[in-house]
């Protein structure tokens, strides 16, 4: 076929996406590695930490528990009557400790010293920093910001972000390669090292599919810029997750009547009364609030309520929740998990299944084999480029990305620019990445066409 004769549309189309595949491994295949292998040793963490922090974690039963306020004032006086109060989660079991958490100013979102208190003795089995409402040690932590961000912070939320952008386009990318070229390959011979590897690599991403497709979207979810995008999307949508209301309405009038209101709201951050804590339980408890493990917050400000939150996230869920008047301990507002939009219930499911945490060891096991086998398949891959790497210098202009676009149809052209267009919006490192591509390859393209051109001068 000669230079001038035009490419059938399907075949082009087939080169493209190849070329799109190709691309995708050989600069995202690496983000994709790390995320991958990070997060299955973060998989791997709650057994470890159960072992590591055994000894704050877990306790004997002696006798009858010491009430929830001597608890309370037990770590309060371990820390000091200037600490304030950030949630208290009572013991969940006849077992476990009771963890005191209070805010730290030299912490970080989401994070709070923990004080662990023996119900029975009211001894101190353990002071540290923990994280987010699945309440995470350190050990768990430094792994889990070791996948989302390379430990670098917000800038290294960009390479997960990366990872999850472009992993559910190469597993579909993928399939639609296997399924247009099958006929091709039942006539090839495996006996060559690069076909082994191709025929391996794709049946590992054949069986790995449904996870690719599902770790991408639920760790977007969570991203940073396209994470607001789905964020806004759902608000828009109706879908995002109900939260309680605290806000105390008749309270709110009386303050913006009250000329000592600012004293009021300072004074409502100051630590409660101890024997309030468990009145709130209780009314929490009366209220339908059933699961063992709950998190009890104070009213950060006047004219808030109480809330207690379940925080069991394990199947079936369990995250229901009340705030409760701080007056009188009366309900204000509920939200029960049974009456959220499906999509809410999608992505609470989403989510702690990616964490390993929906359905305990199952999941945990599923996340490591899935892990593994995509640390697998990125290897291979790899191999399969190395086998079939340039063995001449310089680029050949039909290796190109932009020679394979060029070869399409102007419809498919038309296509895959807008495609391409929408992604970027709604993916915006995925749109970036796409123009740094486009960009090398132009170059590539470039040098491959004059490099083409003396050659055919030289008559070479």
């Amino acid at each position: 076929m000669s230079p001038s004769t035009p490419i059938p549309a399907k075949t082009a189309a087939i080169n493209f996406l190849r070329r799109i595949h190709f691309y995708i491994g050989l600069f995202i295949a690496p983000f994709i590695f790390v995320a991958a292998l990070t997060g299955t040793l973060y998989v791997l963490t709650p057994q470890l930490e159960n072992a590591i922090y055994a000894d704050a974690l877990y306790v004997n039963q002696q006798g009858t528990a010491r009430s929830l306020s001597e608890q309370i004032e037990a770590a309060q006086g371990h820390v000091g009557s200037q600490a304030n109060i950030y949630a208290v989660r009572p013991a969940p079991e006849a077992s476990s400790t009771t963890r005191v958490q209070f805010a730290d100013a030299g912490y970080g979102a989401s994070e709070s010293r923990a004080i662990f208190v023996d119900p029975y003795t009211l001894q101190i089995k353990g002071d540290m920093m923990v994280y987010g409402t699945s309440g995470v040690l350190p050990i768990r932590l430094w792994l889990d910001k070791a996948h989302r961000t390379l430990l670098l912070g917000d800038l290294g939320r960009n390479y997960s972000e990366l990872a999850a952008s472009w992993l559910w386009a190469a597993a579909l990318g993928g399939l639609l390669l296997w399924f247009s070229t099958r006929a091709t390959r039942k006539t090839a011979k495996k006996e060559s090292a690069f076909l082994k590897n191709r025929h391996w690599h794709t049946t590992m991403g054949l069986v790995l599919f449904v996870g690719l497709i599902f770790v991408s979207v639920t760790g977007l979810t969570w991203s940073r810029w396209a994470g607001d995008n789905i964020d806004q999307l759902r608000t828009n949508m109706g879908w995002l997750t109900p939260q309680v209301n605290t806000t105390l309405a008749q309270d709110a009038h009386a303050m913006h009547a009250d000329q000592h209101a600012e004293h009021h709201a300072a004074m409502a951050g100051m630590e409660r009364p101890t024997q309030d804590w468990p009145r709130v339980v209780a009314a929490a408890r009366e209220a339908g609030i059933r699961a063992g493990m709950i998190e009890i917050r104070a009213p950060k400000e006047a004219g808030k309520a109480w809330t207690v939150t379940e925080v069991d996230r394990r199947w079936p869920t369990q995250v229901d929740a009340v705030a409760v008047n701080p007056q009188d301990f009366s309900i204000v507002d509920r939200t029960e998990f049974n009456t959220f939009p499906l999509v809410a219930k999608l992505t609470r499911w989403g989510v702690d299944a990616h964490m390993g945490i929906l359905f305990g060891l199952p999941n945990q096991l599923l996340l490591i084999a899935f892990g593994t086998g995509l640390c697998a398949m990125i290897a291979l891959g790899y191999r399969m480029w190395w086998l079939r790497r340039p063995v001449v210098s310089g680029p050949h202009p039909a290796r190109t990305l932009v020679a394979a676009w060029m070869s399409l149809p102007a419809s498919l052209k038309v296509i895959s620019i807008v495609i391409a267009a929408l992604l970027g919006y709604a993916l915006p490192l995925m749109g970036i990445s796409l123009l740094a591509f486009i960009g090398i390859d132009i170059v590539r393209w470039k040098l491959g066409k004059s490099q083409s051109t003396v050659m055919l001068r030289s008559g070479t």
